[in-house]
């Protein structure tokens, strides 16, 4: 057994530890708060853009400094690298996180060892919800890139969004918005339909948060995606070579240009209708 200093030793600066040469497994930066985490956002008064909360906090009259009056401290976390863990499934649910940058997926490990993908998370998208009920983390949550996080304490915004409706209709919408993706996976699709609605769903949420629709990093590994979409990674790499083929898309290494919307739209109808 390494003695309490090797530990240490392994320490990465983002508060995990180093698995590589028999070391233990990393933490998870949740539920724990990392040394890395800062109480306060730089600004007081405004919100960021991206954030998924802004604009309900917004038409309820709220600015950040409304927000610390009532206790609610929204903490920085990161950068974290990739690989590391947000948490882990069975970690002890206290908070909810808005991603500030990066790409963060979700995934659940069953008996056998086999990951299951279950989603990509952006720049001002929530991770952690789906453990409001169960009270711990029903799956785990990695920093696919260097990411940076929003903390917000679920205790705390349970009993903001208690005081403001316009806070908890977003949190139900959000809530919504996890299952109506998971319902389409569950759909009889085609390859071609699953990896252009992949596409202009992706296209569509950075857009929603003032990001480049139609050009894009693809941070995730194509067996991620194929993962994600219960489709072969060979029949995601063939099918992606030929919507570049016909000119729908051009790919660059991980970065991805929308050429023809329209016709990856009416692709994707039947899928994103669901």
């Amino acid at each position: 057994m390494p003695t309490q200093a090797a530990t240490r030793d392994r320490r990465r600066p983002d508060g995990g530890i180093d698995a590589r040469g028999g070391g233990p497994v990393s933490r998870s930066v949740f539920p724990a708060i990392a040394k890395t985490t800062i109480a306060d956002d730089g600004d007081a008064i405004r919100f960021c853009s991206t954030c998924a909360f802004s604009q309900a906090c917004i038409a309820e009259g709220m600015d950040k400094s409304a927000l610390h009056d009532l206790h609610m401290l929204v903490e920085h976390v990161g950068p974290l690298r990739p690989g590391t863990h947000v948490f882990r499934e069975g970690d002890a649910f206290d908070a909810i996180a808005a991603v500030r940058i990066g790409t963060v997926k979700t995934s659940r490990v069953d008996r056998e060892g086999r990951e299951q993908v279950l989603g990509f998370h952006f720049p001002g998208e929530i991770i952690g919800l789906s453990a409001i009920d169960g009270e711990r983390y029903p799956c785990n949550a990695i920093a696919l890139d260097s990411v940076q996080l929003c903390r917000f304490s679920f205790p705390r915004i349970a009993v903001l969004a208690a005081r403001l409706p316009g806070l908890q209709k977003q949190l139900f919408r959000l809530l919504s918005r996890d299952i109506g993706h998971a319902e389409r996976l569950s759909g009889d699709h085609s390859a071609d339909e699953r990896i252009a609605a992949f596409l202009v769903g992706i296209s569509g949420r950075l857009a929603a948060r003032g990001f480049a629709p139609d050009r894009f990093q693809l941070t995730m590994a194509r067996t991620d995606i194929a993962n994600y979409l219960r489709l072969a990674p060979e029949t995601v790499s063939r099918v992606l070579r030929r919507f570049q083929d016909e000119g729908k898309i051009r790919v660059r290494r991980r970065e991805v240009e929308l050429k023809d919307r329209a016709g990856l739209e009416t692709l994707a109808e039947a899928m994103l209708r669901t």
